[in-house]
């Protein structure tokens, strides 16, 4: 039985992208707070690969790891989580500068900060 397990496993190899996912999903939540652009973008790139992975991995399963598949679903939670967080970042900062950009007081109060 246990033959049959590792032979299974030694034919199986990880999903392509399954790291890259992970890793631009977590950089996507760190770099939300960069004005939410640098973000949004590291998270939209990390849901594109993540989902290719996922449809790679319905259509033969039994070619690749699950912890491969479990990796890649990770990175398509952090992604998603990432590009909301960016998206609201942003909005915010768009806010900011429609409603209080165009107020000279404000921005005298930023310069003398410096």
């Amino acid at each position: 039985m246990e033959n049959s397990i590792l032979s299974n496993n030694q034919n199986q190899s990880p999903l392509p992208n399954a790291t890259t996912s992970l890793v631009l999903g977590i950089l996507s939540l760190v770099f939300c707070v960069f004005y939410g652009i640098v973000g949004f973008v590291l998270g939209i790139i990390g849901l594109v690969l993540a989902n290719k992975d996922r449809k790679l991995y319905q259509l033969n399963p039994e070619l690749f790891t699950k912890s491969s598949y479990n990796n890649s679903n990770a990175g398509r939670t952090c992604s998603i989580i990432g590009v909301i967080l960016s998206s609201i970042f942003l909005l915010f900062i768009l806010g900011i500068i429609v409603f209080l950009g165009t107020n000279a007081e404000f921005l005298d109060a930023f310069k003398h900060l410096k």
